[in-house]
């Protein structure tokens, strides 16, 4: 039996526009083709553990909208645990404009909306499932505070705390010595540790250096070079399938709600990561944030 996951984050609709190049400054570029679809990086984090078998709850905040009633119907049917998902009569679900281009980079600019509003008093009426779950898992597009309340507590309770760092911003030493698994891209990682990444040892250095502020296990996500996994104890490069790549968007997502599932069934941290770069690597031959997620058996 897999382990009860509490996933807290955001989730938003991805408003997405397939073009040959990605625009430059004051550019119109033609001829896209147009995708609405969900996301957010906490949204698709549960949704690809829930797709992996695993019980997800997720806490987020969406709009009183059209959005956030259809995001909430959408975690149902993938199983996911709702009770905690807020609504704001004040603020607008979250919105993401995403242009994807014809080597499957991405850029994108977020209108978080009601996700900026989930604070610490919106995790205290969640305090039942942070002390049901057994592992929980984040990343960066809510509230500080709020990251490192839910941090602090789950630490102090006992709970395995996962941190995507993503999108890349400075973290507090105190909320590093409360996480136990951080899964940094290069970027992420070179911001935390100050070590710029260029390479698989540059990698290693900074995941050293992340170590020594206080989290335990440092997972450097390489993209399509796989995985670095840096503990004091052992270092270890995991390699990823080689794929088409049509949309890497929600690959690190895909990766990290991957990660927390093997773990969550006791694999060891390098089966878990091996796990965790084949869900990203079916992921990432497929259009779209949440809807590419795979299935169990699909892997």
């Amino acid at each position: 039996m897999s382990k009860k996951i509490l996933v807290v984050g955001s989730t938003n609709t991805d408003m997405v526009v397939k073009t040959a190049h990605l625009p430059r400054p004051g550019e119109t570029v033609l001829g896209g083709t147009f995708l609405m679809n969900a996301g957010g990086k906490g949204a698709n984090q549960a949704v690809a553990a829930a797709r992996l078998g695993a019980q997800v709850t997720f806490v987020c905040k969406t709009g009183n909208d059209i959005f956030g009633q259809q995001s909430r119907q959408l975690f149902a049917d993938e199983g996911i645990d709702t009770t905690y998902v807020f609504s704001d009569a004040e603020h607008p679900s979250g919105v993401a404009l995403i242009t994807v281009d014809a080597q499957a980079e991405n850029c994108i600019v977020v209108a978080s909306g009601a996700n900026a509003y989930l604070l610490p008093d919106d995790l205290a009426k969640a305090a039942d499932a942070i002390e049901q779950s057994d592992m929980v898992l984040m990343q960066l597009e809510i509230p500080m505070e709020t990251i490192e309340y839910v941090a602090n507590i789950a630490h102090a309770k006992g709970k395995t705390v996962i941190l995507n760092p993503a999108p890349a911003q400075p973290l507090s030493k105190s909320l590093l010595q409360c996480v136990h698994i951080l899964t940094p891209n290069e970027t992420e990682a070179s911001m935390i540790s100050g070590v710029p990444v260029t390479d698989t040892a540059s990698a290693c250095e900074a995941a050293r250096a992340i170590c020594a502020m206080g989290v335990q296990t440092v997972i450097v996500t390489l993209g399509a070079k796989g995985a670095l996994i840096y503990t004091d104890a052992f270092q270890k490069e995991i390699p990823v399938e080689k794929v088409e790549a049509v949309d890497t968007t929600a690959a690190g997502d895909v990766f990290n709600g991957a990660l927390a599932v093997a773990l969550s069934e006791n694999r060891a941290i390098t089966d878990a990561v091996q796990f965790a770069c084949k869900a990203a690597s079916v992921s990432v031959t497929r259009i779209g944030a949440q809807a590419s997620a795979p299935y169990r058996n699909e892997l």
